[in-house]
């Protein structure tokens, strides 16, 4: 596996491609933009740094009223 979609929320934020050292995320979607470019050792923790992020925004979004 060379490069894959990243989802987060049944919707696509961007794409991964392996590198050397690991995985570099490549954002499509702004709310991401804080990621993009940065490499991550294993794709799980790509995931699951795209599923933090994605829960932090799902909450700041719950909380403004």
């Amino acid at each position: 596996m060379d490069r894959f979609v990243v989802e987060a929320d049944h919707r696509v934020v961007g794409i991964a491609i392996r590198v050397p050292g690991g995985f570099r995320f490549v954002c499509s979607d702004p709310d991401f933009q804080e990621m993009d470019r940065k490499v991550f050792p294993r794709a799980r923790a790509l995931a699951s740094s795209v599923a933090e992020l994605a829960k932090a925004r799902r909450s700041a979004t719950n909380t403004v009223h």
